[in-house]
């Protein structure tokens, strides 16, 4: 409204009712956008975990590879970030109060913006869901493969943390017994337990079980379990290569796992990328739809 002042000629202008004298950012459509998303994400990621548990098992041969399974969970990782910020983006564009003092490109920009806020909140409200979630999913994918190793890593860890007092640990204890099995013989003593535990735990952490060493401990299994000289070397060099075998498994099960963790981990920063372009157009499309009044019924769209 304008009004002219007689006395003086100076003119005085009013602006419309709706200019914009505070924020912005509307964030009770933020945050409703992200309390959305973060439900969302919720439902798809348990419902991806049930699935990602199908994948798996305990019997050889009958369980998805590592590979297989760190594929699976990102590409789906990728499509719950996808739907839930594009859905939590497209609702804070509805529900965000425009102020119409911008052009019609000013107000698709702080509505795009308004949907990186929704991805932002978002992230941040559903990092522990997607970090337990992943972390539950290698876990799975990586006891199917130590169980299919045959607790190989198990028997290594024990053998490396029992180098102080190898005859305790039961990894050890398990292929002494064995050596010294044998129906004659002196009594095994428990200083000769240990010392063939601490001389089996050093080589085995050193990578390799020297001749000498590997005579030392034949000789002492002839002398108490009663049998041949050369049947107690060939129980010595069968136990070291069990040994060997078992490291070799957990190192490459350790390995798998190692790379499995990079896919995922690639995933997840490629699916938070993407989500966050998503959840900018999503926003951008419900702040038109707003302006047009765009009545959504069942799946479609009337305008």
């Amino acid at each position: 409204m304008s009004l002219g002042d007689t006395t003086s000629g100076v003119t005085i202008v009013e602006t419309g009712a709706g200019e914009k004298t505070g924020s912005y950012v509307d964030w009770a459509a933020i945050i409703a956008g992200a309390v959305l998303a973060t439900a969302i994400s919720f439902v798809l990621i348990t419902f991806g975990s049930a699935l990602g548990l199908s994948l798996t098992s305990p019997y050889e041969g009958e369980s998805t590879s590592l590979w297989g399974i760190a594929l699976a969970a990102g590409l789906w990782l990728l499509w719950v970030q996808v739907s839930a910020f594009g859905a939590g983006a497209y609702i804070t564009g509805r529900l965000r109060r425009r102020a119409y003092d911008a052009t019609e490109h000013e107000s698709d920009i702080r509505d795009g913006s308004h949907g990186l806020l929704v991805w932002g909140v978002g992230a941040l409200l559903g990092a522990f869901l997607a970090v337990s979630s992943l972390g539950a999913a290698t876990s799975t994918a990586a006891n199917a493969v130590s169980n299919v190793a045959g607790g190989a890593a198990s028997a290594v860890g024990g053998i490396a943390s029992g180098a102080g007092n190898a005859a305790d640990n039961p990894a050890i204890a398990g292929y002494v017994d064995r050596l010294f099995r044998g129906q004659a013989g002196q009594p095994i003593t428990p200083e000769t337990r240990s010392e063939v535990g601490r001389i089996f735990t050093s080589s085995i952490a050193d990578g390799e079980f020297k001749n000498e060493d590997r005579d030392y401990v034949a000789g002492l299994i002839a002398q108490n379990a009663g049998i041949p000289q050369e049947e107690a070397r060939a129980r010595v060099d069968q136990a070291v290569a069990t040994a060997e075998q078992a490291e070799q498994a957990a190192r490459d099960a350790a390995e798998a796992a190692r790379k499995t963790a990079l896919v995922v981990a690639f995933f997840t920063a490629a699916s938070l990328a993407v989500s966050a372009a998503v959840a900018f157009f999503a926003a951008g499309l419900g702040g038109r739809h707003r302006d047009e009044g765009v009545i959504i019924e069942g799946l479609g769209i009337r305008r």
